[in-house]
């Protein structure tokens, strides 16, 4: 990477902003190879993905405030797994998922401790029902319930993925723009989730 940085010139012409779509592509071509593709497949994807981190590391390095490299990003991501994990590195207890979970919530949490909202550190730049998903979790470690619908009630995740799909085919004939209606309706469920956050501030004062 670092010879590919100091010798090419379309690679010198290249910052972080620059990198984001090419990493988006990646990231959706590994979730490709995992769900779709062969062993090859995946190998090949995880390598390309890696030369996203590689890259983004090499552009840092050369940063003149604040550089670093792709030692300094793994040495970050030790301590941080190593913290993560005290059931496996300090001697703490953990038989089930659920204890395991329990370690790194707690590490997290104390990691985080300046966040102020649970939805801190949630990129709104994923994709809509990913940020559903995650969104909604949030949402109900404050009490905020996402809505209900009559639609809404499959019993297996195929028969999910077929009402996901009709409801953007409703939308679609309608004229709609379903990931546009997700966006904005998480808009408001986060909105509401701070609003609830205020509230229980408020009352402990």
């Amino acid at each position: 990477m670092r010879a590919v940085r100091e010798r090419c010139v379309w690679t010198q012409s290249i910052d972080h902003r620059d990198l984001v779509p090419y990493l988006v592509e990646e990231s959706a071509e590994v979730i490709d190879a995992v769900e779709a593709g062969t062993r090859a497949d995946l190998r090949e994807e995880l390598g390309d993905l890696l030369w996203q981190v590689l890259f983004h590391a090499e552009i840092a390095s050369a940063d003149p405030v604040d550089p670093f490299d792709i030692d300094d990003v793994a040495r970050g991501l030790t301590e941080k797994m190593v913290r993560r994990h005290p059931h496996v590195f300090a001697g703490a207890a953990a038989s089930t998922p659920e204890e395991v979970l329990v370690h790194w919530n707690a590490a997290k949490a104390a990691e985080k401790s300046t966040r102020t909202s649970v939805l801190d550190g949630v990129s709104e730049h994923m994709p809509a029902l990913a940020l559903a998903q995650k969104v909604g979790g949030k949402a109900a470690q404050v009490g905020v319930a996402a809505p209900a619908h009559r639609l809404a009630d499959p019993t297996t995740e195929a028969e999910l993925g077929d009402a996901l799909l009709a409801l953007v085919q409703l939308g679609r004939e309608r004229g709609w723009d379903a990931e546009r209606a997700l966006r904005e309706r998480l808009r408001a469920l986060s909105a509401e989730v701070r609003e609830a956050e205020t509230s229980a501030q408020t009352g402990r004062g």
